[in-house]
C-alpha cells in the first residue's frame, strides 16, 4: 500500500515521549492543535495537509486516563475526517486494561469497551506496550503489535551474576512475565503466592522458590499503589534475600506508591517512559525510554517490513 508520508501526531498525555520518537525517526511531530475549550472539552485541529499519510497517533492513556482516552478518540476522529490513509494509534500505556473478563456478577469488562471505542472512531491498527493481560489483544477487530520491554531492561541487569540472582513474579498472575525475564537472563524463577482481601488490601502468604543470599529482581507489568510489588519486596527480604531489584514497564505511582516505595526493602526501581511521571521521582527510581523501540516498530510498519522480531515474548 502507498502512502503519502508519514504523519506523527502527539496529543497531550505524553508529549516528551512523542518528541523522542519523532527525533529519531528524524521526522518532524504533525502541527496541530490540541488544547480545551472553557468547560474542559478537547479542542483539535490538524494544521497541514493529511491527505493520504500513513499517520500515528502517540497518546498513551496515562493519568488522568479519561482525559487521554478521550483525547485519542478525537484524534483519530480528525484523522478519518482528514482523509488519512492509515490510522495506527500507538498507545504505550493502555489503561482500563484491569477489567479484561468477568470474575464476578455485574461488571464490566472496560477493556473490551475500550478496544470498541477505539475500533468505531476508525483507527486501522494499534501498537501497544506490555498489555496487563495479552488476551487483550483479542478485543481489536484490527491488527495489534504488543510489544514487550524486556530487551530495554536486560542491559540494566547484565552486571549481576546468574548464579546468584532470582526473577521473581509478585504475584500469580506475574508467573509467565518473571519465567520470560528468568530465560532471557539466565536466572532462577520465584513466586510470591498472594491472596488478595480486597481492592485496595493485599495479604502476601508464600514464598516458592529460594532467594535466600540471592539478588532479587520483582518484575510486574505495572506498579500503581506499590501495595503488591513493596509487599513482595518485603517477602523476599524475609526469606533473607540481599538486595531487591524492580523492574516495571509502566511507573504509575498512584496515591500513596512512592510513601510506600521509600518505607520499602528495595534498593532500585527500573521503569520505562511508558508513562508521564506524575510527579519527580526519588533516587532510587530510574527511567529507562521506550522511544527507540516504538520508533523501530513504527519504521516497520510503515515500511511494510516485520514486526515480529521487535514484540517476541
Amino acid at each position: 500500500m502507498n502512502f503519502n508520508g508519514i504523519g506523527l501526531l502527539s496529543g497531550t498525555a505524553h508529549p516528551e515521549l512523542s518528541r523522542s520518537i519523532a527525533e529519531l525517526l528524524d521526522t518532524p511531530l504533525t502541527d496541530a492543535h490540541v488544547a480545551r475549550f472553557p468547560d474542559g472539552e478537547i479542542d483539535v485541529k490538524i494544521n497541514e495537509d493529511m491527505r493520504g499519510r500513513d499517520v500515528f497517533i502517540l497518546n498513551p492513556t496515562c493519568p488522568p486516563v479519561n482525559e487521554a482516552v478521550m483525547e485519542l478518540l478525537v484524534l483519530i476522529d480528525c484523522c478519518v475526517r482528514s482523509s488519512v490513509g492509515r490510522i495506527t494509534a500507538v498507545i504505550p500505556y493502555f489503561g482500563y486494561a484491569r477489567k479484561d473478563r468477568k470474575d464476578e456478577g455485574r461488571v464490566p469488562i472496560t477493556a473490551k469497551l475500550v478496544a470498541n471505542m477505539l475500533t468505531t472512531a476508525g483507527v486501522d491498527r494499534v501498537l501497544t506496550m506490555d498489555l496487563h493481560a495479552p488476551q487483550i489483544q483479542g478485543f481489536f477487530d484490527v491488527p495489534v503489535d504488543h510489544l514487550y520491554a524486556k530487551p530495554v531492561f536486560r542491559e540494566r541487569f547484565a552486571s549481576l551474576d546468574p548464579e546468584k540472582t532470582v526473577v521473581v513474579a509478585p504475584d500469580a498472575g506475574g508467573i509467565k512475565m518473571a519465567r520470560a525475564y528468568a530465560s532471557m537472563l539466565r536466572m532462577r524463577f520465584a513466586i510470591v503466592d498472594k491472596r488478595r482481601m480486597g481492592p485496595d488490601q493485599v495479604a502476601a502468604e508464600h514464598m516458592i522458590g529460594d532467594v535466600d543470599g540471592s539478588d532479587v529482581i520483582l518484575v510486574d507489568d505495572m506498579i500503581s499503589t506499590a501495595g503488591t510489588i513493596t509487599d513482595a519486596a518485603r517477602m523476599v527480604a524475609e526469606h533473607g534475600a540481599r538486595n531487591v531489584y524492580i523492574a516495571a514497564t509502566h511507573g504509575l505511582f498512584c496515591g500513596s506508591a512512592l510513601e510506600r516505595i521509600e518505607k520499602s526493602d528495595v534498593k532500585k526501581i527500573f521503569v520505562t517512559d511508558t508513562v508521564r511521571p506524575l510527579a519527580p521521582y526519588p533516587d532510587r527510581i530510574e527511567t529507562l525510554s521506550v522511544a527507540p523501540l516504538l520508533a523501530q516498530a513504527i519504521e516497520n510498519i510503515h515500511t511494510a517490513s516485520s514486526v515480529s522480531a521487535l514484540f517476541i515474548e
